[in-house]
């Protein structure tokens, strides 16, 4: 007890002294973002950008897509450029011809060698001197730069509206005509472009060859390449890397680990009764299966969308579901279904750990469930119709698509979600607080369940601390808070604690043991994932320490991963255990894929993007969502099946339960996903890479390598993987419909059997 009682009080003081951090680096970041300028103006005094349409700009290129369309700073998809990028080589290409004209009336082509590197060294002098006066609030350009912005703009404004000249182009972006329809957008976003380019290129005040966004992306025509700390934190990550999973591997080998119990004769389980509340979780499970094949349809579609960008097989399929709607119901759906299933697992566990049915528990739970599927159709619709409406940016924020990957449903509908985790919350306490109250061996297991319940239901406020006229930089930190923390951080803590108590109700662990294990493992794995949530942020207008700090940690995050194969291992041990453990074995291996996938995805892939040389060439391209599929579906969907099919197997009846189904689904879900990510997006992710670091991101992300013989072969190659996988998919669906052919006579309401012991 004495030693249970340190490793929470570790635990405690780990977790606040990393937000202490986090919270601290948070100011950091509003304090020395990049200034957004009230006016641009050239040397002559005319007037580039008028006051407010930067900020304006950002809100039309949220409201037509947003992180949907292309990326700024590194974040957002895929097919479209990186718009900072973009803007900042043109710019430099523009302005290098111009100055070529001015100072030797050719172009730069057609110049001597030493007469390049004149106009060259003029290039990079004039983009990365910092004209920004703090006094009144402007940025002033030469005459020849302004007129180059200028040309820019009307590049842009042609392109998001419905320039005929630019229609080829639009078709490789998988952009629609009249992306924006208001004029007063149009005019704008330019100005937020320019701002991005801008703050990439520009050095911060006070120091030289550094910008606000530590020299990224790369580019060498005004000398944009990695800083020296880059490099430094780079090489000190790696060592911790190899020190940490050393001493991990050396601490495990010395540990003398306890064996496991002697498992029962009988299924523990068997004879639980569930409750009323426990049997409305059901249609929450069928809702996410559901769920599951909208997003295979949508993800097919986007990736489609790569090579044909406004048709689907000659259909002109754009006009109704234009790609940065598709791209949005498929990453959106991602983090829905896989929610859904880890709260209705919530839902169903309580009354079965406690013993107890809280009265009006399942009035709660149904009217809990009506709420989130309104919530999930009416951000869906409401996203839909905004986006082929061009509703306009006030539109987008509160009700359609705010434009942010993975967070983008309008605000209404996260307050809506918010409400939803606090009734969440509440209904989860009552329903487990008899168990908390209660003393025994598994009350520790009991009390992480809830903990990280309550982390999942405040933290999620995160979503709600940026505004519609939010500085960019400080959108990314608090983003980046609910993607990582949310999802990453306290999602995992709460199934993981799930499974303990899951293995230790069958009697195949002890819970002794249990409790010590999980608030270790929660431990090791907080220390280096809240602040390794700061690897997402190197490059987004922080202070140079965010990349220090978040190269260390984002190392340690990966350094428990190391072990996570042993785990799978003993689970996969553990399902040979005893012959009525057989009943669980595919529920079991959805554990194990997940100890697979989180060393490969989270681990390999991980870590092969997070130093910061790596994310420095390879950030916006397709080496992210290599790691993103692996670990989002490997990892936590593989989790959300596992906890999925623990509680159909208690509801529904036992006679349909047909495990050649299960066993179809999880090789076709599991082969399917490698086919997906190791031979197509991995290749393709590489490609990107070298034509980064040769020529600079904006070539990696221009058609010349997206619209490549390459790519489009590559993107071929996702077909058999991703007909495998949906394979895998339809079975899990048939499976589910089998288990509908005889329904158990309902129990009576509170009447529950647990498993303690």
């Amino acid at each position: 007890m004495k030693s249970s009682r340190k490793l929470w009080q570790w635990l405690a003081a780990i977790f606040l002294l990393s937000f202490a951090v986090l919270g601290w680096i948070g100011h950091e970041i509003y304090l020395s973002a990049p200034p957004i300028p009230t006016r641009v103006v050239a040397s002559d005094g005319s007037v580039v950008f008028e006051e407010g349409q930067v900020m304006h700009g950002q809100e039309a290129w949220l409201s037509a897509g947003g992180q949907q369309l292309g990326s700024v700073w590194g974040h957002g998809s895929y097919v479209a450029p990186d718009w900072s990028a973009d803007w900042l080589h043109r710019e430099a290409i523009g302005l290098r011809e111009a100055l070529a004209q001015k100072a030797f009336q050719q172009s730069y082509a057609t110049l001597a060698s030493d007469q390049q590197a004149l106009i060259g060294a003029r290039v990079k002098s004039e983009l990365r001197s910092n004209t920004w006066d703090a006094a009144s609030g402007t940025v002033t350009l030469s005459v020849e730069r302004a007129k180059v912005v200028r040309e820019l703009v009307q590049h842009y404004t042609g392109l998001f509206g419905s320039d005929t000249s630019l229609d080829v182009l639009r078709e490789q972006y998988a952009m629609v005509k009249d992306t924006l329809k208001d004029p007063a957008d149009l005019k704008a976003l330019p100005a937020f472009f320019f701002w991005s380019a801008w703050s990439s290129a520009t050095d911060r005040p006070g120091e030289k060859d550094l910008s606000y966004t530590s020299n990224w992306p790369h580019e060498p025509l005004i000398d944009n390449v990695p800083t020296t700390g880059n490099g430094i934190w780079s090489i000190v990550s790696v060592v911790l890397l190899i020190a940490g999973v050393a001493f991990m591997i050396a601490w495990h080998s010395a540990s003398k680990e306890e064996d496991d119990p002697t498992p029962p004769a009988h299924d523990p389980l068997f004879e639980l009764k569930p409750t009323a509340s426990m049997r409305a979780t059901t249609k929450y499970f069928y809702v996410v299966i559901g769920l599951i094949l909208l997003q295979v349809v949508m993800g097919v579609v986007s990736a489609h969308y790569a090579v044909e960008g406004q048709s689907f097989f000659g259909i002109p399929l754009a006009e109704v579901l234009p790609f940065t709607v598709s791209r949005t119901i498929h990453t959106q759906l991602g983090v829905l279904w896989i929610a859904t299933a880890w709260l209705a697992t919530g839902l169903y566990i309580s009354p079965a750990l406690s013993g107890h049915e809280p009265k009006f528990q399942a009035l709660g739970v149904n009217v809990l469930f009506y709420a989130l599927l309104l919530i999930v159709v009416g951000s869906i619709a409401c996203g839909w119709i905004g986006t082929l409406q061009r509703l306009g940016t006030n539109f987008s924020f509160w009700l359609g698509n705010q434009g942010l990957e993975y967070t983008s449903m309008g605000r209404i509908w996260q307050y809506g979600l918010f409400s939803g985790l606090m009734i969440w919350l509440g209904l989860m306490a009552r329903g487990l607080w008899p168990a908390l109250k209660k003393p025994s061996e598994s009350r520790g297991l009991i009390a992480m369940v809830f903990l990280s319940a309550t982390c999942i239901g405040g933290f999620y406020a995160s979503s709600l601390m940026w505004g519609q006229h939010s500085h960019y930089s400080m959108i990314e930190y608090w983003r980046w808070w609910l993607v990582h923390l949310w999802v990453e951080g306290f999602f995992e803590v709460f199934a993981t604690a799930v499974i303990a108590l899951i293995f230790t109700r069958l009697g195949l662990i002890r819970s002794a043991s249990a409790n010590a294990a999980i608030v270790m493992e929660t431990i090791v794995f907080l220390f280096g994932g809240i602040l390794g949530t700061l690897h997402h942020l190197y490059f987004t207008g922080t202070p140079t320490s965010v990349i220090a700090i978040g190269a260390i940690f984002s190392a340690l995050e990966v350094v428990p991963l190391a072990l996570i194969g042993f785990e799978g291992y003993r689970n996969y041990q553990r399902s040979q255990a005893a012959p009525w453990v057989a009943s669980y074995r595919w529920i079991i291996l959805c554990f194990v894929a997940v100890g697979f996938w989180n060393s490969v995805g989270a681990g390999l892939l991980g870590f092969s993007i997070n130093p910061p040389i790596s994310l420095y060439y390879m950030q916006g391209l397709n080496m992210t969502p290599a790691h993103g599929h692996a670990a989002l579906f490997g990892v936590y969907g593989m989790l959300g099946i596992g906890l999925m099919l623990f509680c159909l197997r208690g509801l529904m009846p036992r006679e349909n339960w047909q495990d050649v189904w299960l066993k179809r689904m999880f090789w076709m879900l599991n082969i399917g996903l490698a086919m997906m990510v190791f031979i197509s997006l991995v290749p393709a992710g590489i490609y990107q890479a070298w034509a980064s670091v040769s020529e600079g991101l904006w070539y990696a992300r221009s058609p010349e390598i997206v619209q490549s013989a390459v790519m489009h072969t590559l993107v071929w190659l996702r077909v058999p993987g991703d007909i495998v996988f949906a394979i895998g998919v339809l079975c899990l669906g048939v499976f589910a419909l089998r288990l509908l052919g005889k329904r158990r006579q309902p129990e009576a309401v509170g009447q529950v059997r647990t498993a303690e012991r």
